[in-house]
């Protein structure tokens, strides 16, 4: 969701921590699945062949009011138990040659980029060859050896022209980009919300190239709102989640699964899905990395957090026969005690000016990226808490975890909260390595400081539960201002190429003068010098 400029919206600890208590033993849905066709299905045959209209950006998306998710985390207010106030001399690895994403005054082969709405939701994905960066309204695709823009910026409608009905006509953001690394396909998706029935808008590659053909969808949800939508790549299907709104009233979490062997092939497909009590909300799918599927058979994972606890689900779904179609848990995962950063609101401060920032702390950031190792399956997450303990600097930090065996019996492997000084630190996006080193890029921001891009980083053979010396990747030169615009972000990207396995892509939004609706973004990458 996301602010028009015409008016204001939304859209170190022992293992022992860890252990797994099935607090919960229930999947919390219907007994089965709901099960729908995609609305309409078509082929696009060439995304280069699209000629974007020269007004796409003044006239993309439209104004919906804020859907915050009701208090989740818990009463009080307790001290965050896994700080890591300081760091090794160890620095994390050097970022090499960033580029300017699409933002204020971006320009490529299609045009130059029109900012008219915030927060950005930038989010980006690295292929073979390419590297897709999204925003909310558009959308660019840079050569990956260059970082070069080969393509965009268009708007991210542009992908269902001639589609027909509300996927081409709105432009309404939420939008996200992952690669599916075993097939060598882009997944791109955003919501069709401007007026019920409301729908996601999916778009497969045909093939590795961001700029051929894809093969387009759109999957109903109805007059229920399907807000903050965010994707996994499974072997099994696409999933993707949605926090559901009746109006204004939230109605829990919806989990979905589309049928990625239809998809893959541009034939027709259907959706499964559960949908959650109001209990739960914030709910990401596994999204898998590296070279190793899963275990044969295992199900999507899915994580979201309430009181000092994980809740791990375990999707499987069955495309032949839906009956067999689960979902168990959620299983609980004791962590840590914490509270969320500005009680899941607005409070982090920037130089310059009085208007503060929302953190997004009442829900996971995006992704929840899973990893298949020789000996274990691995869970990486993060999501923004509160550290600082007085009224006067309440300052906020990153906290991550490593979730292990979630087939099995899942254990917080490791855990902290990455807060070195008292600068606010939130919307961290964290991936994972063939070696298991860690990736943990944020928003940095306080008093006396504009918003920066910054990241640490741990190898897989440092001490549990700590991670390296912060790095800078741009110090902002600018604050966001504006009446009532406090959104910020509301995620980033951190991803791994899918080629070396090694190297770490992020990307995420600052400013370089202060402003409203002037928002840059910057794309980085880099890796570990032991990862060949």
């Amino acid at each position: 969701m996301f602010v028009r400029a015409t008016g204001f919206g939304c859209s170190v600890l022992s293992v022992a921590i860890g252990l797994a208590l099935a607090g919960s033993a229930h999947a919390d849905t219907q007994s089965g699945p709901d099960v729908t066709p995609a609305a309409q299905h078509d082929t696009l045959h060439s995304l280069r062949g699209v000629m974007p209209r020269p007004d796409d950006f003044s006239k993309s998306g439209h104004n919906h009011p804020a859907r915050p998710l009701p208090w989740l985390d818990g009463p009080g207010n307790p001290t965050d138990g896994a700080v890591q106030g300081s760091t090794s001399g160890t620095a994390a690895p050097t970022a090499g040659s960033g580029v300017e994403g699409v933002g204020n005054g971006f320009s490529g082969p299609q045009g130059t980029f029109t900012v008219n709405s915030a927060p950005p939701d930038t989010n980006g994905a690295v292929g073979a060859t390419q590297y897709i960066q999204l925003v909310n309204t558009g959308f660019a695709v840079f050569d990956k050896a260059t970082k070069n823009v080969v393509y965009g910026p268009v708007a991210t409608n542009t992908l269902w022209s001639g589609f027909g009905g509300p996927c081409e006509t709105d432009n309404d953001g939420d939008a996200t980009v992952v690669y599916d690394k075993a097939a060598g396909r882009w997944v791109i998706s955003q919501f069709a919300v401007t007026a019920a029935p409301y729908y996601e808008c999916v778009a497969v590659s045909a093939t590795s190239d961001a700029t051929g053909a894809y093969y387009r969808y759109s999957f109903p949800y109805g007059s229920v709102f399907p807000d903050y939508p965010k994707m996994g790549v499974w072997p099994d299907a696409y999933y993707e989640t949605f926090n559901m709104f009746n109006g204004n009233t939230f109605a829990g979490a919806k989990l979905c699964a589309y049928d990625r062997n239809a998809m893959l092939s541009g034939a027709a497909a259907t959706q499964q899905c559960f949908q959650l009590s109001t209990s739960y909300g914030g709910v990401l799918p596994a999204d898998l990395d590296g070279a190793t599927a899963p275990p044969v058979g295992s199900p999507n994972y899915l994580l979201n957090f309430t009181a000092g606890q994980l809740n791990l689900w375990k999707f499987h779904v069955d495309w032949t026969n839906t009956a067999n179609t689960t979902l168990t848990g959620p299983t609980a995962l004791h962590v840590a005690s914490f509270a969320a950063a500005c009680s899941g609101g607005t409070c982090v401060p920037q130089a310059g000016t009085r208007q503060k920032l929302d953190s997004l702390g009442d829900r996971l950031m995006f992704r929840l990226a899973y990893r298949h190792f020789a000996d274990h399956e691995a869970l990486v997450a993060t999501h923004s808490v509160k550290v600082g303990t007085t009224s006067k600097n309440p300052y906020t930090g990153v906290r991550w975890y490593e979730v292990r065996n979630p087939g099995g019996t899942p254990v917080v492997y490791q855990q902290s909260t990455f807060a070195p000084d008292t600068t606010y630190r939130w919307l961290g996006s964290v991936a994972m390595d063939k070696q298991g080193n860690m990736a943990l890029g944020y928003s940095a921001s306080s008093s006396s400081i504009h918003p920066a891009i910054r990241y640490t980083g741990r190898l897989a053979t440092d001490p549990l539960s700590t991670m390296q010396t912060e790095n800078s990747i741009i110090e902002g030169l600018g604050s966001q201002s504006g009446s009532n615009l406090s959104r910020w972000g509301d995620y980033s990207a951190m991803t791994v190429d899918p080629v070396d396995d090694c190297t770490f892509w992020y990307t995420n939004e600052y400013l370089r003068t202060t402003g409203a609706f002037n928002w840059n973004t910057r794309l980085e990458s880099f890796k570990f010098a032991s990862c060949q």
